[in-house]
């Protein structure tokens, strides 16, 4: 950094650290005033002693309890509704102090420990080869990929979804993993979404002896499948094709073929010695009596065999590293070749630059893959396929050997694309004006007396108008109540748990081991005690009540929907239900509409929520306490423009979090060209 970049930069520090003095003494104050009652003393209220903290440097030095302490007077959540009210005024002056020495602890914390590298998933790893070499059919097929289709109904760049679409539910319809794809290439076992996240994470990605050997054998059945060739391979004549040039001649076609397949394989600029290497071990295998085809393909299966190829990992040259980053974000798959020149120019921290590359990636029918992966994840969904509703109860749910819940599945999934296609407003996941169902689904929201089953193979949805706002978004659609009821009773706890996680990032923490489970019979709703009535028994317990505060009114909510998504207004046993609750411990509500008109009316919460999952969905980690001013930022910026699928998308993109720059002026690894506030 230049000496007048470094003076700029302590210039800054300093005057940040004198404001966090100053916030740091006045939220001393709110706590001291407020909270230390409670959190004190041998046994402090959620292990929290901040009688500890006597001077700002103290709580400067914990960002994260910062964070938190944060997170609980925003939400309403503290002080406690037993305790005295805290006036609107105050809590929103101790907000605001609070958030700003938040901010100034994030700038002087430590800096954060690199992302570990890690492998694709095989969802990464299928659509990299297939990037690759331009493969026209699979080269596995995935069950997680759940929604296949038909037509190539899915065209970004026409700014709209079709009315009516034809699809198959891969993991759920019949026949539906079966499609054209390279022969005998057998995956490597399906990775399984992290308990935090998503299946992308990390820590969750580690490469044992076992499968590293699969790796290897895995990248010699791609190239030697029968079928690889060059009906199959849209780069075979680029690549595999014998040269039309003398023998003598192979060498410089070798190099030159091979610097282009390892260019994108290992998304960065290769050196000249590893281009060499690679180009000599073909000439070897031609030397030693191989055909050209069989040399080059024996060639590239060592290329992908290569831990350069198959890990995740942030580049030495952090234009290369975005350049990866962004197509794993948007295309689960390497870069295309326009982002490796923007990358190789060092333009990808130039603004107009960046947003130009997220609209056309965004534009490409290869973001398809990006609503494959991302909501099918967010929403869960992959618990659908484990639902089974009581046959004797609800026998309509099933037909032939098959169930409704392949329907089921996919409505949230088309709404989500349809949001992404249209760039409508992530407000839509909460109360959306349209839906798209199937002839079975419609009959099945209707609670007609005779469902009337399509499919098993494909499926046909229609776009549907929505003015019902128990319906519409994906809050209440059949699939989310479905897969988190029991098969004969619905389950308030679980519900409210996703909803908690899915929507309001805010997942429960674990219940203590020494906590019995709910006894609840098998005919809750016919015994003398609603469920309800049963759950407030279980909230007695001093270790239960905090967290089912909670998340007991969200799941309460809900308790309209039935164990299969069905709308009722009472129970078996004819009591009413009873879908009361307080969000925030500041909206009442009475019922799901009352409760998404609350959380619309807190629209910019659900935004941070959704975006804190897609940061960690796009970079392979959870969210933390150092992510928080990118987040807001995100947020900010997103709802000058209605909060738009692509606004959000593409300000994430933007974000020092997903560029990985640091907050601070000094110490940048890169700067952001061209934006505002430069």
């Amino acid at each position: 950094m230049k000496p007048q970049g470094i003076i700029t930069a302590i210039t800054i520090l300093t005057a940040w650290l004198f404001n966090a003095g100053l916030q740091g003494s006045d939220t001393l104050s709110f706590l001291k005033t407020t909270c230390v009652d409670c959190h004190q003393g041998d046994e402090p209220a959620g292990n929290l002693d901040f009688s500890e903290f006597q001077e700002p440097k103290d709580l400067l030095a914990q960002p994260q309890l910062l964070l938190d302490i944060l997170t609980a007077i925003d939400t309403s959540l503290m002080p406690p509704a037993d305790s005295d009210i805290l006036s609107k005024d105050a809590r929103h002056s101790a907000v605001k102090n609070i958030r700003e020495l938040l901010h100034a602890a994030i700038q002087v914390s430590p800096p954060a420990k690199p992302v570990p590298m890690r492998r694709m998933t095989r969802f990464q790893y299928s659509n990299a080869v297939r990037d690759l070499f331009g493969l026209k059919i699979a080269v596995f097929t995935l069950p997680e990929q759940m929604v296949r289709e038909y037509g190539n109904y899915y065209q970004p760049s026409t700014g709209k979804m079709p009315d009516a679409v034809t699809v198959g539910n891969r993991p759920l319809g019949k026949s539906q993993l079966i499609e054209p794809r390279l022969t005998g290439v057998t995956p490597y076992p399906q990775d399984l979404r992290a308990e935090h996240g998503f299946d992308n994470q990390a820590d969750q990605l580690s490469v044992s002896p076992l499968l590293l050997e699969q790796f290897m054998e895995l990248s010699r059945s791609i190239v030697n499948a029968p079928n690889f060739n060059n009906k199959t391979v849209g780069v075979w004549n680029e690549v595999f094709a014998v040269p039309d040039t003398n023998v003598s001649e192979w060498d410089g076609r070798i190099a030159n073929r091979l610097q282009m397949v390892l260019t994108l394989a290992f998304r960065e600029e290769v050196s000249e010695t590893t281009v060499k290497r690679f180009a000599k071990y073909a000439r070897t295998l031609v030397d030693s009596g191989a055909d050209f085809t069989t040399a080059m393909k024996n060639t590239v299966a060592a290329i992908l065999a290569s831990p350069r190829f198959f890990y995740i990992h942030d580049h030495a040259d952090p234009q290369f590293a975005i350049a990866s980053r962004l197509s794993f974000f948007l295309w689960g798959s390497i870069p295309d070749q326009a982002l490796l020149a923007s990358a190789e120019k060092d333009d990808l921290t130039t603004t107009a630059v960046l947003e130009s590359h997220v609209d056309r990636m965004l534009l490409d029918r290869k973001s398809k893959r990006f609503c494959d992966s991302f909501p099918r994840q967010w929403l869960q969904l992959d618990n659908i396929i484990s639902s089974a509703p009581d046959p004797e109860i609800y026998p309509q749910f099933y037909f032939a050997r098959y169930n409704t819940s392949m329907h089921m599945a996919i409505e949230p999934l088309l709404v989500f694309e349809t949001v992404l296609i249209e760039d409508k407003s992530i407000l839509q996941f909460i109360h959306s004006d349209f839906s798209y169902r199937s002839t079975p689904l419609k009959m099945w929201y209707a609670k007609a007396d005779k469902i009337q089953h399509s499919g098993p193979g494909t499926l046909k949805f229609e776009r549907v108008p929505i003015t019902d706002m128990r319906e519409g978004g994906v809050i209440t659609n059949t699939a989310i109540m479905t897969m988190t009821s029991a098969s004969d009773h619905t389950k308030p706890i679980t519900r409210g748990s996703w909803f908690a996680a899915t929507i309001l990032h805010s997942p429960p923490k674990p219940p203590p081991a020494d906590v019995p489970t709910i006894d609840r019979k098998a005919n809750a709703a016919d015994e003398d005690l609603t469920i309800r009535e049963q759950l407030a028994m279980h909230r007695d317990n001093a270790s239960c009540a905090g967290c089912h505060k909670t998340i007991d009114p969200l799941g309460f909510a809900l308790e309209n929907f039935d164990p299969v998504g069905q709308w009722r207004d009472q129970y078996e046993n004819g009591k009413p239900v009873n879908a009361s609750g307080v969000l925030y411990n500041q909206h009442a509500f009475d019922g799901i509409v009352e409760l998404k008109s609350a959380l619309l009316t807190e629209q910019e919460r659900f935004a941070y929520a959704f975006s804190e999952h897609l940061l960690s969905f796009a970079l392979g980690r959870r969210t933390t306490y150092r992510d928080t001013i990118s987040l807001e930022q995100v947020v900010k910026q997103a709802g000058k423009n209605n909060y738009q699928l692509k606004t959000v998308i593409k300000n994430l993109v933007l974000s020092p979090a997903f560029l990985q720059v640091s907050q601070a002026s000094g110490g940048n690894p890169l700067s952001i060209k061209g934006t505002a506030s430069e």
